[in-house]
């Protein structure tokens, strides 16, 4: 199944709520039980809580989000090896609540529910974990399901649509000689388009392939056209500072943005759409900002893997060129706002700047950019290959043969 099916919420009503200034929740414990066809995890909680859980893929997630409880216990106890739950991480989420987030090595089925007190144990939070895979080809013998595993497998290219932004009516920065970002980013979007090509397992698509302005919605509308399993943008803007320099790296922001340099970057390319503004006129929200929704619930573990692609990617940049950042930056980005694909937006230097942009122009350090972010991209892919992936396939045959 696509991730957009994955999407789909799996609201699951608490079974009791929550008395109005009662104390926060605590999930004070997590156990976990192995059977042959079912995996169960229980969070033992201080009372009764609301909670949702949803499904994200590439990588596979499974989140629960617990309303108005706070975690006292830790999940370092739990013996995770040999199951489907890769690791468990958690945080903060909205206003005194948690969110839980399982990684899981592949699909699986949920049934969640919550248990009152009874015989001694309090309140618990239940989630059946049954892997979706057929059980007779899991119990099939070696010899026969290594080759039935081969051929069905479906081995399908990892699809990466890269946007050099701006275009046509909408140039972008303009530096101190004339040079204009909407060249420069397709030049090195078209680099990368090529090297990723090159490469088996991967598929590309181009935004736009020559000079022609694309509204940022139409963007990514584009993107989730292909069934895209990321999506990077191509940038060189212009700082209010002559000597700001080097490359950055954002994603979509939850809230805020995290500099002033960020929400000035958001700004400035939110507010190019407002060229193609006759597009966005029958838009529900008629903001062609952007600015200031507030996220999907689905969009926050996207963010967080944007957020690791975005670290991947800037390290990789590192070699190549200064950084601007030396962390991942976020901010309201319109182009961003894909709810199932992560997304980063790469500045790979300042056109006002003088020494970047003589070197943005330069046919050696445009490959070089394109030759670094193709290799940020492919080192994330390696360590998070989505389902049914070329790169996948190749994982579980090291797996077998080792």
């Amino acid at each position: 199944m696509h991730r957009r099916h994955l999407l789909n919420l799996i609201l699951a009503s608490a079974a009791f709520a929550l008395p109005f200034g009662a104390s926060a929740t605590q999930i004070r414990n997590a156990r976990l039980w192995r059977s042959d066809d079912k995996l169960r995890l229980v969070f033992d909680l201080s009372g009764p809580v609301q909670y949702k859980t949803f499904f994200l893929s590439a990588p596979e997630r499974l989140i629960i989000d617990l309303s108005g409880a706070n975690l006292s216990g830790d999940f370092s106890q739990l013996a995770l090896s040999d199951t489907v739950i890769r690791s468990i991480r958690s945080g903060h989420f909205g206003q005194g609540d948690t969110r839980i987030v399982l990684d899981l090595s592949s699909p699986v089925q949920l049934n969640s529910f919550l248990l009152p007190p009874q015989d001694g144990q309090g309140h618990r939070l239940v989630l059946d974990l049954t892997t979706a895979a057929p059980l007779q080809i899991a119990a099939a013998p070696l010899e026969k399901r290594e080759p039935v595993t081969d051929k069905a497998h479906p081995k399908r290219d990892i699809i990466v649509v890269v946007d050099p932004g701006h275009g046509g009516k909408d140039p972008g920065a303009v530096g101190a000689k004339g040079e204009r970002e909407k060249d420069v980013v397709l030049s090195i979007a078209q680099l990368l388009a090529k090297r990723l090509k090159r490469e088996k397992g991967f598929d590309v698509k181009l935004v736009r392939n020559d000079d022609f302005f694309v509204p940022l919605r139409k963007r990514v509308e584009i993107a989730r056209k292909h069934k895209a399993d990321m999506f990077i943008s191509v940038h060189a803007d212009a700082a209010p500072r002559l000597t700001a320099s080097g490359a950055s790296v954002y994603c979509l922001s939850e809230g805020g943005a995290t500099s002033a340099t960020a929400r000035l970057m958001a700004q400035r390319e939110n507010g190019a759409d407002l060229l193609g503004a006759t597009s966005l006129l029958n838009l529900k929200d008629k903001d062609p900002m952007l600015a200031g929704v507030i996220l999907d619930m689905s969009m926050n573990a996207t963010i967080a893997a944007s957020l690791q692609l975005g670290s991947t990617v800037l390290g990789s940049l590192a070699g190549i060129t200064t950084l601007h950042q030396r962390r991942v930056e976020q901010a309201g980005f319109a182009v961003l706002k894909s709810p199932d694909v992560p997304s980063i937006l790469v500045e790979i230097g300042f056109i006002s700047n003088a020494r970047d942009s003589q070197r943005l122009v330069t046919a050696r350090h445009q490959q070089a950019v394109a030759d670094g972010l193709f290799e940020g991209l492919q080192r994330y892919f390696q360590k998070n290959p989505p389902m049914n992936s070329y790169i996948a396939w190749q994982q579980e045959q090291k797996k077998t043969q080792a």
